[in-house]
């Protein structure tokens, strides 16, 4: 694991309190269960509302688990008055979920002033067999200053 300077020391108890502002997060059950400095891991379990017409994890949440493992893996490293939003997200989904909890890992590549380009994986967990890679994404998070964000909106 690449090693980074943290610019916040206080960036994981900015994170917890960012994922409980994020009502969608709520609504999707989503939990952190690891936070360091370029990297995240979130855990999910599978619920009914969460299938799509097949009964296998809809792709756009393993896609939401991509993103928010992603972007809280690159806001860990930005400045206190920073905060960073999706530029770019590309997911390729690998196998179909079907397990009945899924984690979210999410981790910086290369870390810039405005740019911070991640990976992020989501593997199903079974309780009888090995995890399986349901999907992996690499995404390019866009640091912004707070500050201009509550001027414009």
């Amino acid at each position: 694991m690449q090693k980074f300077k943290v610019k916040n020391p206080a960036f994981r108890e900015n994170i917890r309190e960012k994922l409980i502002r994020q009502h969608f997060m709520k609504h999707l059950g989503v939990e952190l269960t690891h936070i360091e400095a370029g990297y995240i891991e979130a855990e999910l379990d599978f619920e009914k509302s969460l299938q799509q017409q097949n009964g296998f994890l809809h792709g756009g949440v393993s896609a939401t688990l991509c993103d928010i493992s992603a972007g809280f893996a690159a806001y860990s490293l930005v400045e206190v008055d920073e905060g960073v939003v999706t530029g770019d997200l590309r997911v390729s989904y690998l196998n179909p979920g079907d397990a009945p909890k899924y984690l979210a890992k999410g981790w910086v590549i290369k870390t810039g002033k405005l740019l911070n380009f991640c990976e992020s994986e989501v593997w199903g967990l079974y309780p009888d067999k090995e995890a399986v890679l349901i999907a992996k994404s690499s995404s390019t998070m866009v640091t912004v200053k707070m500050k201009a964000i509550e001027n414009d909106g």
